[in-house]
């Protein structure tokens, strides 16, 4: 792929006013292609080309909005193969986990098209006689989705499904990082019968183009997905114009193993969690709770489990980690493996960048023990494949352990006592509570978001997606005749 890749604005393909270069971390002699930067002049034609078309999406029949949502589901899953590939090549996880990434945002479009023919509204009487009340959901407008480069194309469908199914229009934005996965949806999305301008494609850097969405009157909503500073920032502009926002920022989870754990439930969920997709997802358990009378044990399965994990090429088969996504974020990593050492932890294995047959951003799993959550190391997102574990000597102590953080997004425990599981998923403060399972992995038709700094504003994912992307309207209605 070597064509300059076009955004895609009032239903035309349009090159921007300059283009970055899309490098496989896998391999940083291999450039993926050229993308286009959006301009602010065609952000403005984007924003009156969405204003006018989300007008006529809105009245658009059912069965249109069905058929739109369930074609590009059933194309994304057809060609997951395809387009897994793609994703693996430019954001680094491994083959298996992009052609899943894919396979599970077709999901989210055949489970939107079908909410299309959900939308059921309510009546009641009005404690007026002769009155009756109509109550429904109306399209919120124009939205602005701001996505980042981790789940390229799952987070950014699980946005634009649900609010392409609920008649609004989308603006979307994805990260610089991965245009290519943004670029191949668009393409599926832009051969559907949407009116022109209702979806649109706008490639460039957060700071020039992200910021103008944010800021503009013409927004009606805005989801974003990112840190926590650019989110507060992004809520900071949003009430200038009373702008609706969603927010799905930084995390901090913690997997809590306790003395009846059954081990090898506990380090496949420990090894999942902490080092599936390279530990930057943002469902990653980075902070691992050891009850002390099976802290020995656990850390010397769960290092030999770290060290025999293989390191390579995301598309060579048999890798279970992938390089770190770009050498900024391998920078950041190194920099926390050194913060880690300098606060008293013990260095259990990984820490270092190691070589591969293709020059990448290749990093061990990392694992430190004799760690205090206090460190600035466990109060900080990591997005690495590094883990720190905590010893505790009781249940309650690790419940303490777990709830102390200002994020709130995902928690787990593996234990075996019924009334310990149900007194934890009852009083951890987060959004997710997971049973014996990994932290990371959620299903798509249920609520999804966190608690604290971890989430601001209504869920996603889910028919709570409504809540977001429509306005409720009550209607009051007389017959005429005087009572």
């Amino acid at each position: 792929m070597s064509d300059l890749q076009l955004n895609f604005v009032a239903g035309e393909w349009v090159a921007g006013e300059n283009a970055i270069e899309n490098i496989n971390p896998s391999n940083l002699k291999e450039v993926i292609g050229t993308y286009a930067q959006a301009s602010q002049s065609q952000l403005d034609i984007a924003l009156e080309s969405a204003n006018q078309a989300q007008k006529e999406w809105a009245k658009s029949g059912l069965e249109v909005r069905y058929n739109v949502l369930m074609a590009i589901g059933t194309e994304l899953i057809a060609r997951s193969e395809e387009l897994g590939e793609l994703l693996a090549r430019e954001e680094g996880k491994p083959l298996a986990e992009g052609k899943g990434e894919i396979y599970r945002s077709g999901q989210f479009f055949t489970y939107y098209a079908a909410e299309v023919l959900r939308q059921m509204g309510e009546t009641a009487d009005s404690v007026r006689d002769g009155i009756e009340i109509d109550v429904r959901r109306e399209p919120v407008g124009v939205v602005a989705i701001i996505s980042p480069w981790n789940f390229p194309t799952a987070t950014a469908v699980w946005k634009i499904a649900p609010a392409l199914a609920f008649g609004n229009a989308v603006i979307w934005k994805p990260a610089n990082l991965v245009p290519a996965s943004a670029v191949a949806l668009t393409e599926i999305i832009s051969r559907q019968n949407l009116p022109k301008g209702t979806f649109t494609l706008l490639m460039g850097s957060g700071g020039k183009i992200g910021q103008s969405l944010v800021e503009s009157p013409m927004i009606d909503a805005i989801s974003f997905t990112g840190s926590v500073g650019v989110g507060r920032n992004i809520a900071a502009s949003c009430i200038q114009n009373f702008t609706r926002v969603q927010l799905e920022m930084g995390s901090k989870n913690a997997l809590a193993i306790m003395d009846d754990a059954n081990l090898d439930t506990a380090l496949a969920c420990a090894l999942n969690g902490a080092f599936g997709g390279t530990g930057q997802k943002c469902t990653a358990s980075s902070r691992v709770v050891v009850h002390e009378s099976i802290h020995d044990e656990f850390v010397e399965r769960f290092v030999a489990g770290a060290k025999a994990m293989v390191v390579d090429h995301a598309l060579k088969p048999g890798t279970q980690i992938g390089p770190v996504s770009s050498s900024a974020q391998l920078d950041e990593n190194i920099k926390n493996i050194a913060l880690a050492k300098t606060e008293g932890g013990e260095l259990m294995c990984g820490g270092e960048r190691v070589e591969r047959e293709h020059e990448g951003y290749y990093m061990e799993p990392t694992i430190f023990t004799n760690t205090k959550n206090s460190f600035e190391v466990n109060q900080e997102e990591l997005f690495a494949p590094m883990a720190c574990v905590i010893k505790v000597g009781s249940y309650d102590e690790a419940l303490e352990t777990v709830n102390d953080t200002r994020f709130g997004l995902t928690s787990g425990i593996i234990t075996e006592s019924l009334s310990r599981a149900s007194h934890f998923r009852r009083n951890s403060k987060s959004g997710c509570v997971m049973v014996n399972l990994p932290t990371a992995g959620t299903d798509y038709h249920v609520p999804f978001g966190g608690r604290g700094e971890s989430s601001y504003g209504p869920r996603e994912q889910g028919s709570y997606a409504k809540d977001f992307y429509t306005i409720v309207k009550t209607s009051y209605i007389s017959s005429g005749e005087p009572s």
